[in-house]
């Protein structure tokens, strides 16, 4: 038993499902890297997911076609992004708090509208809503591994895998990226140089809130086919760790949110063997705590 599934762990099925289980993480912590480089870390990026997801459904369904679906996801995550930046710039709130009250707020929020659409709290079955597809690559079906893991991937993936390169070069070779980084760097000095803060922190958490959008998009028109309240289940804060253990580096947040959705793949895989699915469902929110513990001493004996 235990044979076949380190035997799994190795294939292109596994690798396969990583990659479909990471797409939403990368997504949500891409846009939690941007807007942190602007020194405005988006805790709301769980609610704007959940609000991404809802919105999803209901453009594909009311509009009759998927790609609208996810436009709509992206206004509404990019809307509530700038909605965070009002809170914080024009009303003056604190910004963790702005963050919360935006996650219980779409908690409630979305369940409120799906009852009022369909009369149903738990889930919006009964709209006709579209799915994102997939993209065939027929031509990888004789490549060992590569085959199975690539041949068959979700759009969304493969946006999620081109987005890393695009957040690279917006971030260190754009002179957005410059102020953005400026600002996160030291807000009073980009200020003294002439660069608008309020702006380019407005700028940051309206791209974090429309990567959000996308993530929420994900779960409900590629993940699975339909909307449930909290499917989101803290994968926003899973990506805000995958941000951090990142470092501050697209490729390192990849490469962070590849890891935790392996965890979770692989917690899936352990409850098909017998083992108890309550405990194998803590694994993914176990997984970060542990890696950001290692992190935050891998840096205090850096500083040291």
């Amino acid at each position: 038993m235990w044979h076949n599934l380190l035997t799994h762990l190795g294939g292109g099925l596994f690798l396969a499902a990583t990659l479909r289980v990471s797409t939403p993480v990368l997504f949500a912590a891409l846009g939690a890297l941007i807007s942190d480089r602007a020194g405005v870390i988006n805790i709301g990026i769980e609610g704007i997911m959940l609000a991404g997801a809802f919105a999803g459904v209901v453009g594909s369904a009311f509009t009759g076609n998927a790609w609208l679906g996810l436009l709509t996801a992206i206004v509404v995550g990019g809307a509530l992004g700038a909605a965070l930046s009002g809170a914080v710039h024009w009303l003056k709130a604190d910004l963790i708090l702005s963050g919360i009250a935006l996650n219980l707020a779409c908690a409630s929020g979305t369940v409120l509208l799906l009852f009022a659409l369909t009369g149903d709290k738990g889930m919006s079955g009964s709209l006709p809503s579209k799915v994102l597809p997939n993209i065939d690559l027929p031509f990888l079906d004789r490549v060992p591994v590569l085959g199975t893991a690539f041949g068959h991937q979700h759009v969304l993936t493969w946006a999620s895998l081109a987005a890393v390169p695009l957040v690279s070069l917006l971030l260190m070779r754009t002179p957005f990226g410059l102020r953005l980084r400026a600002v996160g760097e030291n807000a009073e000095a980009a200020a003294i140089a002439g660069v608008r803060v309020a702006r380019v922190q407005f700028l940051a958490l309206v791209l974090s809130g429309a990567l959000g959008g996308i993530a929420g998009a994900f779960l409900s028109m590629g993940y699975v086919s339909w909307f449930t309240g909290g499917m989101s289940a803290g994968r926003g804060f899973i990506a805000i760790a995958a941000e951090v253990m990142g470092g501050g580096l697209a490729l390192g947040t990849f490469v962070s949110a590849l890891v935790l959705g392996a965890a979770e793949a692989f917690a899936t895989d352990l409850q098909g063997i017998g083992l108890p699915s309550e405990l194998m469902q803590t694994v993914p929110y176990i997984v970060p705590v542990v890696a950001l513990v290692l992190h935050a001493a891998r840096r205090r004996a850096t500083a040291a």
